[in-house]
């Protein structure tokens, strides 16, 4: 049996179970520069000298070693690695940012215990896309990462078009996870009710919208221009002339999603134009075990503008699994 409950800086929570050097993030550590947290009460939004949004600034950055892994068909991943003997989480970047895509997350995880790796994907900032006739999939390369690091069982973590790599990893590599989150992200699901459901949800001129109006919520872009600005920055640095779409290893289908038996979260965002509460439950109900969570006052990218809310829901997650 399921149950919601409300939490303080988030929106309501689910759990269920069905069936059975550095990171270049300089030019972001700047006070005032990070998300914000909204004001809670209706009633404050009168109150002389209330505050719509308080920005958060950027944490300091812990120590990381850098390093480029090759991958099939001459490309190679840029990623980072804060080390330490703790369990491995790994980051999987959305489709408009990259490895740099988690100053928030970064120092937390790690300051929690988690050896916490991040990289870019083939094309992303500091990645070599190479041959693309001989390129593996991307959760294939992922694998190589993993193995490349000598990871034996690790926790993944994803947001946006990193979600449908996640699970194509899940599906290919379930012994080799602890747990898998999922956010903010359709997953990839291919059967066709779905794929309807989804494309109707962003019609034309859908994709015409400048990507920072696709991607994140009114609220963070009305509350906190300076990290609508930092945002557009690593998405611009993201987009290198030679990447290109690979592969999948899997086909991901509602049945295929049925199949995966560990323990997996959901996160979105009452504001994700691409994953909504209620396509997030819909989602929910093919897998057997999972948690749902809605952030609140936020759109596809939580992670980057509700990161207090959001590395909660996945650290309290991680101390589970």
């Amino acid at each position: 049996m399921s149950r919601e409950r409300a939490v303080p800086g988030r929106g309501p929570s689910r759990r269920g179970l069905m069936g059975g050097g550095a990171v270049a993030v300089a030019a972001l550590a700047v006070a005032g520069l990070g998300t914000g947290r909204a004001v809670a009460a209706d009633q404050d939004a009168g109150r002389a000298g209330a505050v719509p949004w308080e920005p958060v600034p950027v944490p300091e950055q812990v120590p990381v070693t850098e390093r480029q892994v090759p991958v099939v068909g001459d490309g190679s991943l840029w990623c980072w690695d804060t080390g330490g003997s703790g369990e491995a989480v790994v980051l999987l970047h959305p489709g408009s940012g990259s490895g740099e895509s988690w100053p928030y997350q970064q120092p937390v995880f790690a300051r929690a215990g988690f050896r916490t790796i991040g990289y870019s994907r083939r094309g992303s900032y500091r990645s070599v896309a190479g041959n693309q006739a001989e390129a593996d999939t991307a959760s294939g390369d992922l694998h190589t990462l993993a193995d490349h690091l000598g990871l034996d069982r690790f926790h993944l973590a994803a947001t946006g078009g990193g979600g449908a790599v996640a699970v194509d990893y899940a599906l290919s590599h379930p012994d080799r996870l602890r747990s898998l989150t999922v956010s903010s992200s359709v997953v990839g699901i291919t059967d066709t009710d779905y794929a309807q459901l989804s494309a109707s949800l962003r019609p034309a001129p859908f994709s015409e919208l400048p990507v920072e109006v696709q991607e994140l919520g009114p609220s963070y872009r009305g509350g906190n221009p300076a990290g609508v600005t930092a945002w557009q920055a690593i998405n611009a640095r993201s987009r290198a002339g030679d990447g290109f779409t690979q592969a999948s290893a899997n086909k991901v289908t509602w049945a295929a999603l049925e199949s995966i038996t560990l323990p997996v979260q959901l996160i979105t965002s009452d504001a994700d134009l691409y994953t909504p509460p209620s396509v997030q439950r819909l989602i929910a109900q093919h897998l057997h075990n999972v948690e749902t969570h809605v952030i609140s006052e936020a759109g596809h990218n939580p992670h980057w503008e509700q990161p207090v809310a959001w590395n909660h829901v996945l650290t309290s997650f991680l101390d589970r699994h």
